[in-house]
């Protein structure tokens, strides 16, 4: 399964926003209103959990300065990675997608992919009034 957020556009460079996004603790202020749970478990690991949803351990897995960021599951569990690319346009100016990719069976895919979707575009929409 392969969800992608259309590309937002951030009033800040984009190694501003790779900063922003390079600590974990700032996914807290990116969460939607409906989170139930936040706690930083590492300088590269957190939970969270939204109201009626199990909790998510995501890990930061890759890191290329300035242009993109991978967070995934901590979970063999349910593997899924939720990556961050992010674009120059100009300065001070620079534009962010969200790409979530994840192996389930048809069934689960079903009942994850509206919530997932909305969650990935409320990080994105949040990006552009917090970061």
């Amino acid at each position: 399964m392969k969800l992608e957020t259309p590309n937002k556009n951030i009033h800040k460079s984009s190694k501003e926003l790779y900063t922003f996004l390079e600590d974990v603790k700032n996914f807290e202020k990116l969460m939607p209103e409906n989170i139930s749970k936040f706690e930083i478990l590492g300088e590269d690991k957190f939970l969270f959990s939204l109201k009626g949803m199990p909790e998510i351990v995501l890990k930061m897995k890759e890191k290329t300065p300035y242009n993109k960021l991978v967070l995934g599951s901590a979970s063999d569990k349910v593997p899924f990675t939720l990556t961050a690319n992010i674009n120059d346009l100009s300065e001070g100016t620079s534009e962010v997608n969200l790409v979530f990719e994840g192996e389930f069976n048809a069934m689960m895919g079903m009942m994850i992919k509206g919530p997932i979707t909305n969650f990935i575009n409320t990080l994105t929409d949040n990006m552009t009034r917090t970061v």
